[in-house]
């Protein structure tokens, strides 16, 4: 039939010499003809096109579906649905396939013009495929269901907590490039109680520091970990609020965060991105993404970065490295092995250089003012850490995890305070040693499973998680660099070789040694066992949670002797589902916290334990595009610890508080508004206070305002991008952040919400991408604001009047640019 057309075709054929417009018969024959020979080519082949869907029909994203016969492959979208055109009639092989389940052949047989559909029905839950939709797909300002290592077998609408999620293409939107680094604007109430420049991240939220966790596991070794994380690592991260027993027994009521790092994804691409900023910021980082092998069963992903970066302040770098490489093997259809390792390592000015004190008020000097003293050593940090991962799926309702977690984390530096400030604004500024070592060996086990009871659904999550934390620091020998008789003025600075020299400190001795002198020793084990049942009623639409987990904790710290506590922890939550897109949630939680303090009494310190009582209602909009989240919170704090506002030099007692309560109202809202408007909105209001006062402590009263938090929190990011026309890709991008009724960092002096002023920080930015290029370039601070974070102490240790007032304060950066380029392979 072909070759009579093509005949026909050629008695037809053209003449170039002539115009066949002047011959409409002719066109008309020809066109007719053409059409003929197309409809007729067409009608040998035919269409195969299905949904891949999972065990409980929820689609299937980002599932391969290969005609393993001609070599043609189709990636499942959103709503699981995949289609091959243009196949040649007769007989394929359509297999359904990804990293970490199990695959499905079937055989099927085209008629010619024949619309074939052929749908996949996967063994797997929605659920057990969360790591394959979020790992394939761009990721995007909302992420509907946590990670593995969260625990929780559910997506957050039906989760009876409040999470929040900060996805990696808001992080490079962003640019942010570190924890410490304009994270907190995209989560409601988070601020930063003291910066500690890029070395820890330190977050409040609710009232209180909260956990860092990092795979699912507590990363905190002292009072000040971890290093805060490179971007470069970091697939996203989750917020988590309230107390969260399903992760952690001995954890704060106010929550926690957990960076979860890049794994491989089972696809073939890379990135290499350079960035460039104002203050000498240069920076590059490579994500590598491979298949090692064709069957895909053995993955590698490799992340590295490497970073010079300046500062407004003289005298100041940070400069990072990082190499992190990750395995991934699937051991068999039902088994995956993941093993990773991240190096960080970090060169930067003295912890302490971006603080500034006077006593004539906040914002009294430049903001570029500084009090460090240039010709110091680095601060040298070396971070290690290593992750090993091992999932069994049982079947498609029970799955088992066993990870380990191996830290070492090395530092030699300094800590820099001045040991005397005075009226006439001189002061003796102070070098402290701080060399540290922190050694970590961290183990979990958990379990997840489905099963039915009659016409009741039950979620169960089951386990243990154990870990032994030990760290020690010198921080015991100290040097002035200035003299009485000549001291530090800060109106009339002077940076040449400091009237006493230089510090030049015992480091032959061994770190463990100088340790031990100094108080510098913290330890920590702790075995935890937790259950969990989440009761599914009238086809899951309501789920009742009920929990438990029972812990032990052994710790010590400043080299005092050990302090034991074990204690259960209930957890009760109802979450009822008004539609599929709307969900009202409850819930009663408890945790507890072991500390260790010297009392100047003696005592024995208690745990801090804590309450939490919360209701929420969470929404998906136009089919899960954009979420909100409104909840309402009262947490109920007993036994805190707090520095001894009383303290004098060389004095680390501690007071132990009472009772403080932090209750609040927060909302968030994130992800496409339309397909080219993307939004990250948020706001909070705390009111943190003091409601009961241990007995014999002064320096703290009821009613008193808890330190570090914003009554009034507000964030937003809005992106718009053009998606067609000569400027497709092209966009635009701005954001604030606005902070009210803030708090002093410290409990001295009648500090109130009022101590420091209001907070509005304007950024903005333009990008470009394709395919294979994007650009980005920010502004922040555009409209060049004096802002700061401060505290207050009315009883200043070694001032001439020790009942002085002292302001201290840390400056945020004036008008500053980056300008990043990214190329994809």
């Amino acid at each position: 039939m072909i070759k009579n057309y093509v005949v026909n075709l050629r008695l037809f054929r053209i003449n170039p010499n002539k115009n066949i417009m002047r011959n409409p018969l002719r066109l008309s024959i020809t066109s007719l003809l053409l059409f003929i020979s197309i409809t007729a080519f067409s009608q040998l082949n035919g269409t195969i096109k299905g949904k891949v869907l999972t065990i409980d029909g929820k689609p299937a994203a980002y599932v391969t579906v290969a005609l393993t016969d001609k070599n043609q492959t189709a990636i499942s979208n959103d709503q699981g649905e995949y289609i091959f055109t243009r196949v040649k009639a007769g007989n394929h092989n359509l297999k359904a396939s990804a990293i970490g389940i199990s695959e499905q052949v079937k055989s099927v047989t085209l008629a010619a013009g024949e619309i074939k559909i052929v749908d996949f029905n996967l063994k797997e839950s929605n659920e057990v495929l969360q790591e394959v939709t979020i790992a394939g797909k761009k990721n995007k300002y909302k992420i509907s269901l946590p990670s593995a290592s969260l625990r929780l077998n559910e997506p957050l609408l039906e989760a009876s907590q409040n999470i929040q999620i900060v996805s990696g293409e808001a992080i490079k939107d962003q640019q942010i490039i570190s924890m410490s680094d304009g994270m907190l604007r995209n989560v409601s109430g988070t601020v930063r109680l003291e910066h500690w420049g890029d070395l820890y991240t330190n977050i409040n939220m609710r009232g209180s520091q909260i956990q860092a966790m990092r795979n699912g596991f507590n990363f905190v070794a002292s009072y000040w970990g971890p290093l805060t994380e490179d971007m470069s690592t970091v697939d996203h991260i989750e917020f988590v609020k309230g107390p969260a027993g399903f992760m952690l027994g001995n954890g704060d009521p106010s929550g926690m965060y957990n960076v979860v790092t890049k794994k491989p994804t089972g696809f073939n691409k890379g990135t290499a991105e350079i960035t460039a900023g104002s203050y000498d910021l240069y920076r590059a980082t490579l994500d590598i993404d491979r298949k090692l092998t064709e069957d895909g069963k053995l993955l590698f992903r490799l992340n590295a970065a490497a970073q010079s970066k300046g500062s407004f302040r003289p005298y100041e770098q940070n400069d990072r490295y990082t190499f992190a490489p990750v395995l991934s093997y699937q051991l068999t259809n039902k088994t995956k092995l993941t093993a990773e390792y991240t190096w960080q390592n970090a060169r930067m000015t003295e912890v302490g250089s971006y603080y500034i004190f006077n006593t004539n008020g906040y914002a009294s000097l430049p903001r570029n003012f500084t009090l460090t003293q240039p010709g110091l050593d680095p601060t040298r940090i070396n971070d290690h850490s290593a992750f090993l991962n091992i999932q069994h799926n049982f079947n498609s309702n029970w799955k088992a995890t066993a990870q380990a977690a191996y830290s070492k984390y090395l530092q030699t530096g300094y800590s820099s305070w001045p040991s005397s400030i005075n009226t006439d604004n001189t002061m003796i500024r102070n070098v402290g040693i701080w060399d540290a070592e922190s050694t970590m060996k961290l183990a979990q086990f958990f379990m997840n499973g489905k099963a039915q009871t009659g016409g009741v659904a039950h979620r169960i999550l089951g386990g243990f998680d154990g870990g032994k934390k030990n760290y020690m620091a010198d921080w015991g020998q100290s040097h002035d660099l200035d003299l009485p008789n000549s001291p530090f003025d800060v109106n009339n600075p002077n940076y040449g070789f400091p009237a006493n020299g230089y510090p030049n400190f015992d480091r032959e001795t061994s770190l463990e040694t100088r340790a031990i002198a100094a108080g510098g020793l913290m330890d920590q084990k702790y075995l935890s066992v937790y259950l969990q049942d989440e009761l599914g009623f009238f086809a899951n639409k309501a789920r009742l949670t009920l929990a438990g987990r029972y812990t032990y904790v052994s710790q010590s710290a400043w080299g005092g002797a050990s302090d034991k506590a074990k204690h259960f922890t209930p957890r009760i939550g109802l979450s009822v589902s008004i539609d599929k897109n709307t969900a009202i949630y409850a819930i009663y939680d408890e945790a507890f916290t072991p500390q260790s303090g010297l009392l100047r009494n003696g005592n024995t310190p208690n745990p801090i334990t804590g309450t939490n009582h919360e209701v929420g209602l969470k929404k998906d909009w136009f089919g899960g595009k954009w979420n909100t989240t409104l909840s309402a919170y009262r947490i109920r704090k007993q036994n805190e610890l707090t520095s001894d506002p009383y303290n004098k030099a060389g004095e680390t007692f501690s007071i132990i508080i009472g009772e403080k309560r932090a209750q609040g109202i927060e909302f968030d809202v994130r992800g496409e508004l339309t397909s080219n408007l993307k939004l990250i909105a948020n706001y909070a209001y705390t009111d943190g206070k003091v409601t009961a006062v241990a007995d014999g402590v002064t320096g703290v009263f009821v009613g008193q305002v808890v330190p570090g938090f914003a009554k009034h929190t507000t964030n937003a990011w809005l992106s718009y991008s053009l998606q067609n026309g000569s400027l497709k890709g092209t966009g635009v991008s701005t954001g604030f952040t606005y902070l009210a009724g803030r708090a002093v960092g410290t409990y001295s002096g009648e500090n109130s919400s009022e101590n420091l002023p209001n907070f509005f920080k304007l950024d903005a930015g333009l990008f470009w991408e394709n395919k294979k290029l994007k650009i980005t370039a920010n502004a922040f601070n555009l409209l060049d604001k004096y802002l700061y974070s401060g505290a207050f102490y009315t009883n200043y240790w070694n001032a001439p009047d020790y009942n002085q007032a002292v302001y201290s304060w840390q400056a945020e950066s004036p008008r500053n640019f980056r300008l990043s380029l990214a190329y994809k392979f």
